[in-house]
């Protein structure tokens, strides 16, 4: 056989085990969003730049599943986030930032899961918030460390629990229990600190959707090596009902951490335009209790969303969002605007984007 033949037999046998595993259901997707936004800053004028994962984050996923037979599946999903205006990974320590993890799957018994996901709250919270965490008028403008409060006494700056955590074990339900669905979650700190994002997690979720209705709860339990003796705790518990012309959502989450509270309640609303889609909600922010000697009392903010999402295909869409934040004994802002706003002061935003999934 010539040097030429060999060579390509060589690099045919070499693409074998590629295309066979490609062939078990391995698939590479995700999703690029962009938008232009303003965002205005009561006394500090305003910023305006380009953004990435406005309407949904943007990622990449790689994930594949194999059937084993007997009613079992192993699959894993690996997805890592995005800045799509830079180019850069979202983070910084953590390519698979988003998540990682390997599973066994059962259509009668549910699925096991392991690996870097999200908690039981986060999952039970981001279905009832009509811009899905993300944007302008996302809720998770209103879940940050950034004032004193309950997140911030048990995580400081560092990583914390309130959307995934790392090293954990979920049982989930499977579909079809009668419109039950849920599941719970364990993650060790592997004797870590919070600094290097590593808690010690507890967590479980439960709910139950019939015809236009859903209804749901959950909670996480975090320990790490800030709570000391005590506990971080997120709550939740959610509904939703599909009148048909409109979707209506209602959500209360509740942080606490020792002494400190702080309370998060979420109304939202989906109307079907034509191709698109208006949404709309209403997040407020209420603290409660102390942090040492400082008294949370009368802490509080309002964020008002409103959204338009124009659907060019089944992939690609067009959007803008507006939001309005009134600040009443704390400091929070829409991302993405000068620094420095005073406790009291009111934070507007405004962006315009495309999101195209791959």
């Amino acid at each position: 056989m010539s040097k030429p033949m060999k060579a390509m037999l060589g690099l045919a046998l070499g693409t074998i085990p590629v295309a066979a595993a490609w062939a078990q259901g391995v698939t590479l997707g995700g999703i690029a969003d962009s938008a232009i936004r303003h965002v205005r800053n009561e006394g500090l004028g305003g910023m305006s730049s380009l953004v990435s994962g406005s309407n949904a984050t943007s990622r990449i996923v790689l994930r594949g599943t194999e059937n084993l037979g007997g009613d079992l599946s192993a699959g894993f999903h690996l997805e890592s986030g995005v800045a799509l205006d830079t180019g850069a990974s979202t983070s910084s320590t953590n390519f698979w930032d988003r998540r990682a993890t390997l599973s066994l799957a059962s259509k009668a018994w549910g699925e096991l899961r392991l690996g870097r996901d999200y908690v039981p709250s986060y999952v039970n919270w981001v279905r009832f918030d009509p811009f899905s965490h993300v944007g302008v008028a996302g809720s998770n403008n209103f879940v940050s460390a950034t004032p004193t409060g309950p997140i911030r006494s048990a995580f400081g700056s560092a990583p914390n629990t309130t959307t995934r955590t790392s090293n954990s074990l979920q049982w989930l339900l499977p579909a079809g229990w009668g419109g039950l669905e849920g599941g719970v979650m364990a993650a060790e700190d592997e004797n870590g600190t919070a600094a290097n994002g590593q808690h010690q997690v507890r967590g479980a979720r439960l709910g139950y959707a019939a015809g236009p209705g859903v209804v749901s709860a959950a909670v996480t339990r975090t320990r790490n090596d800030l709570t000391t003796t005590d506990r971080f705790d997120d709550r939740v518990v959610a509904g939703l009902y599909d009148f048909g012309p409109v979707r209506v959502s209602l959500a209360l989450r509740r942080f606490d951490q020792a002494n400190a509270t702080q309370n998060n309640l979420l109304v939202g609303a989906w109307i079907p335009v034509g191709n698109g889609e208006i949404k709309a909600s209403w997040v407020r922010a209420k603290f409660s209790g102390r942090v040492g000697a400082t008294a949370l009392e009368g802490r509080r903010a309002h964020q008002l969303g409103l959204g338009y999402v124009h659907n060019l295909s089944k992939r690609t869409a067009l959007y803008g969002t507006l939001s309005h934040i009134d600040n009443r004994g704390l400091a929070y802002v829409v991302p993405g605007g000068p620094s420095g706003l005073a406790a009291g002061g009111s934070s507007r935003g405004v962006e315009m984007g495309m999101r195209h999934s791959f």
